[in-house]
Parts: structure tokens; C-alpha cells; sequence
């Protein structure tokens, strides 16, 4: 339980540097934009060039530069399928983009990719090797058996948390179990990055229904809560009380929250460090 939390935490920690590193380079970026189109950038229009009155073509210059701002980076929000080419990203929405709700058969293949990918298993070894390392559950032992004990059950924890969080309760509340960027610029002005990191979090508890509006979180509070009960039925009875149960809840919960703050930020990193690729 404790090896979970610090990896889940040194994920989350690097989630922040990468983030600061992405907030920092795309302020230099529109620093570098602004200097290159004031009076002595490069980009100004000689007096020679400007014409006597305004065209019937030319439009007002709070619209084109409303136009320009709207447009002046078209991967602003751009989420990708996979994180780093790697993590699954399956349920993250880009900025501004709408979508149809998704059907009961929909949410299944979320759940499904996001379970059975193969960076999961990847992740699951990894997992349990450190759970092994530090005797995490003495009940599972040592050797290569010990391993396989503690590689099932990080397993199955991950795939029936995801069964009630991305399927079963999705479809039975009508909710959408996909991930809305927020983004860095809205019709109301910059988002900040306290901001869009409170509104990922937010998420935790609030989320869309499939008819568009917003509703309390029953899929991922209720959702996580359901994985811990039901991981009583295959772990060992020391891990059965209500404490390591609560545990077990809110760690599923953290998990996720960091999960949905990497993802808002991760269009900011892709952009500032990998150029988009």
C-alpha cells in the first residue's frame, strides 16, 4: 500500500516540474510573439506601406486581433492518444472540442484499453517488484511465486477499479467518464495554472453527464470506494480490516487526481518541451 502511494507521489512530483517547465517555456514563447510584433519588431509595417484609408476588405482591429489570438496556436489543448508515447491518454478531450455521448459499448472499450493496454502491464511489474522489494504483504512471500502473488493483485486492482470508475457506474448514472482539458485560454481570459490544476482536481467530484451538464462524481467517488470493498474478496485477511479498506479508497482517489492534473497539463508539455510530437 505505502510503495503504491510513493510511486504515485514521485509520479505526481514529476508532473509538477514537467509542468513548470511548460508554463515557464510557453511564457518565454509568447514573450519572444509580443516582441516580434511591437513597434521596433520586424514585423511592423513600414509607413510607406500603409494605405491612405481603410479598405472595404480590411476588418476592425479588435476582431482580427481577437482572430489572431483564437488562432495563433492551433495546438493549444491538443491532447494526444498516449502520454509520452507510452501512458494511455484514451479519455482526455482536447480544448474546445465537442463530443456525442458515448455509448454503454464505448465506455466498455475505454475501460478495456485503459486496463489491458500494454504499458499496464509494464507499469503492474514494475509495481509489484518494489511491493516485493520492501515485503509490502508478507502473506505473498518471496521467489518467483511471491512476485506473481503480488503482480495479480496489483492487477486486479487496477482493472476493477476501472471496471466501476470507466464502465459500470458511467453507464447505470449516465456519466461521462472522459476527461475535459480545461486549457490555458478561455472566452473569459488566461487560465492560471492554480487554476486549471484546482479544476482537474475538481473533477475528482464533478463530472458531465451524458446529456452535457454537470453532476456530483458518483462513478469515480463511488466507483473507487466499490474497488476497495470488492479487493477484500482476494487479499489476505490482515488486509481486510476497515482501515486498510479506507486506505485502499482514498489511495485509488489520490491516484486519480494526480492522473487528471498530468493530463491537463500534459498539452503544455508536449507543445513546450516535445514541439508537439
Amino acid at each position: 500500500m505505502s510503495q503504491r502511494l510513493l510511486l504515485g507521489f514521485g509520479k505526481a512530483f514529476l508532473a509538477f516540474l514537467l509542468c513548470l517547465c511548460a508554463v515557464q517555456a510557453s511564457t518565454q514563447e509568447r514573450d519572444t510573439r509580443g516582441s516580434d510584433t511591437s513597434p521596433g519588431g520586424k514585423n511592423t509595417p513600414s509607413a510607406t506601406t500603409l494605405p491612405d484609408a481603410p479598405s472595404e476588405h480590411q476588418q476592425p482591429a479588435s476582431s482580427s486581433s481577437a482572430q489572431q489570438s483564437s488562432s495563433s496556436d492551433p495546438e493549444e489543448g491538443k491532447q494526444t492518444k498516449r502520454i509520452l508515447g507510452i501512458i494511455p491518454n484514451f479519455r482526455a478531450v482536447s480544448v474546445d472540442t465537442h463530443l456525442p455521448p458515448q455509448t454503454p459499448k464505448e465506455k466498455f472499450v475505454g475501460f478495456a484499453k485503459d486496463s489491458f493496454d500494454y504499458s499496464s502491464f509494464i507499469w503492474i511489474g514494475a509495481l509489484a517488484g518494489v511491493s516485493q522489494l520492501k515485503n509490502s504483504t508478507p502473506e505473498f512471500g518471496q521467489g518467483a511465486a511471491g512476485f506473481g502473488r503480488y503482480y495479480w493483485h496489483s492487477f486486479a486492482d487496477q482493472a476493477n477499479e476501472n471496471l466501476w470508475v470507466e464502465f459500470l457506474l458511467p453507464v447505470a448514472a449516465r456519466q461521462d467518464p472522459r476527461y475535459y482539458t480545461l486549457g490555458r485560454r478561455t472566452a473569459n481570459g488566461h487560465n492560471g495554472p492554480l487554476k486549471r490544476a484546482g479544476y482537474a482536481v475538481s473533477r475528482l467530484f464533478i463530472t458531465r453527464t451524458d446529456s452535457g451538464g454537470n453532476t456530483f462524481n458518483v462513478s469515480e467517488v463511488g466507483g473507487s470506494g466499490a474497488a476497495a470493498a470488492i479487493s477484500n474478496l482476494y487479499y489476505p485477511s490482515p488486509e481486510r480490516t476497515w482501515t486498510k479498506t479506507y486506505q485502499r479508497w482514498l489511495l485509488n482517489a489520490s491516484l486519480d487526481g494526480m492522473t487528471l492534473v498530468f493530463r491537463e497539463f500534459w498539452p503544455d508539455i508536449n507543445h513546450a518541451i516535445f514541439h508537439g510530437k
